[in-house]
């Protein structure tokens, strides 16, 4: 069987119409999008956001529970804090009773730029909520919880 007879017109036009994977990653890739333009202006991306509301907590978190939180595997994680702690954002500390776990806190100018982040996320977050009726919105997020359980 040649791949001319799996892959019919039929078959693209269902995959282009059904698959789920490319509509969630459309809309990502969209609203990353839009989120990164507003977060230019503070000097970040729509990840580095994401990654320093995770650490806006009173308790420094570790990289394992940072990286459950966003779903990410470890080793990912602390590859995207690094740049973080490079420009002085964030700082990743021995815990005080076991040397051997790691955990992250924001520095204060972690905090300030997060501060003036959070106005620009509202911006778009507000427009991006305002283009859904109410009921499409909770739906979007409760169908978005569903499907990034595990």
């Amino acid at each position: 069987m040649s791949f001319a007879d799996i892959i019919s017109p039929a078959l693209i036009q269902e995959v282009g119409q059904a698959c789920l994977c490319r509509r969630v990653q459309r809309a990502s890739r969209s609203v990353g999008k839009r989120f990164d333009d507003a977060f230019r202006a503070v000097g970040i991306n729509n990840w580095q956001f994401t990654m320093l509301m995770s650490l806006a907590t009173p308790e420094p978190r570790t990289v394992n529970q940072i990286a459950a939180e966003l779903g990410m595997d470890r080793t990912t994680t602390t590859k995207n804090l690094r740049p973080l702690e490079r420009r002085g954002l964030i700082e990743i500390r021995p815990d005080a009773k076991d040397g051997r776990v790691r955990r992250v806190l924001l520095t204060e100018a972690g905090d300030r730029l997060l501060a003036e982040a959070l106005v620009q996320w509202r911006g778009v977050n507000e427009r991006l909520a305002a283009s859904l009726t109410g009921e499409q919105l909770q739906a979007l997020r409760g169908a978005l919880e569903i499907i990034s359980i595990d």
